[in-house]
Parts: structure tokens; sequence; C-alpha cells
């Protein structure tokens, strides 16, 4: 048992570098998305209809099917990384102002 504070147990071991981590690797799909989306409007585009049959076609195809699966992965991804931004930076405050507003805070 140690009766050192949380924070005076972490003070000086600097920090996590787990932010930098994150940066990079929403950057990083963010990159990766540009040419996987533009591949994905433009084969649609491409289409000559957008019925059940060609879009059934056209996603059994190898390297199409691949390209999306990508495509979707690294979208999920992407989002994933910003809704846990958003959640850090901003939720936390919006339940303090909960329990104020609900009388929790005296």
């Amino acid at each position: 048992m140690s009766l050192r504070s949380p924070l005076g147990r972490v003070l000086g071991f600097g920090a996590a570098h787990d932010g930098v981590r994150h940066w990079w690797l929403q950057r990083l799909t963010s990159i990766a998305l540009v040419p996987l989306t533009v591949w994905f409007v433009v084969s649609l585009l491409a289409l000559p209809s957008f019925g059940y049959g060609t879009l059934t076609a056209w996603m059994s195809q190898s390297w199409t099917a691949l390209l999306l699966i990508l495509l979707v992965l690294t979208a999920a991804w992407h989002s994933q990384l910003g809704v846990r931004v958003v959640v850090e930076d901003y939720v936390h405050g919006v339940f303090a102002v909960l329990k104020v507003a609900f009388g929790g805070a005296r």
C-alpha cells in the first residue's frame, strides 16, 4: 500500500505518447480513405445501372471485393478514432453539466 496520490505515482514518468500514435493513425486512415473513396465513387458512376444484378456482379469481382473490404474497414477504424477523441474531449464536460443540472453536485 502506498500513501502517494495517483498523480504522485505517475509524476516523473513522462508522457504516455499515446496521443501521437492516435494522431498518426487518424492521419494515415484519412489518407488511405482518399483513394479508396475516389475509386468507389468512380466505380459506381461507371456502372450502367444500380440494379441488384449489376451491383452483385460488380461486387463479386475479386479486386472490387478486396477494395470494398478495405474501404469499409478503414472507414470504420477512422470513425472509431474520431468518436474516441470526441468522447474523451467532451463527454466528461457533458456529465459534469448534467450532474450540476440534476442537483448531484453539492
